[in-house]
């Protein structure tokens, strides 16, 4: 346990920053795992929607340095692959000779 009095202040602000930080992180999850789910019950508007919403946050987060920039780019951009694998059909399989 700190001793100091800036000691003891600075052991405070760390655990509300570590709270507020575990509560962004969770809200992150939740917005990508909607995503997902979108994506997995085949609905690609909801998934659009899902998408737009969690880019924001994965934006927001990097801004204030709680995830890095690049794990946020890298997010989002999964995630677009995703919605962009359901909407385009599947290609006709080649029959072999």
């Amino acid at each position: 346990m700190p001793h100091s009095r800036s000691a003891k202040k600075r052991h405070r602000q760390s655990l509300e920053r570590r709270e507020r930080n575990r509560a962004v992180k969770r809200e992150l999850k939740t917005r990508v795992r909607k995503v997902v789910d979108a994506v997995d019950a085949g609905k690609p508007e909801d998934a659009q929607g899902a998408l737009r919403i969690a880019a924001q946050k994965l934006d927001r987060a990097a801004a204030h340095k709680i995830i890095h920039r690049n794990a946020a780019a890298r997010t989002k951009s999964r995630l677009a692959a995703r919605i962009k694998k359901l909407q385009t059909p599947a290609a006709a399989p080649v029959a072999a000779k």
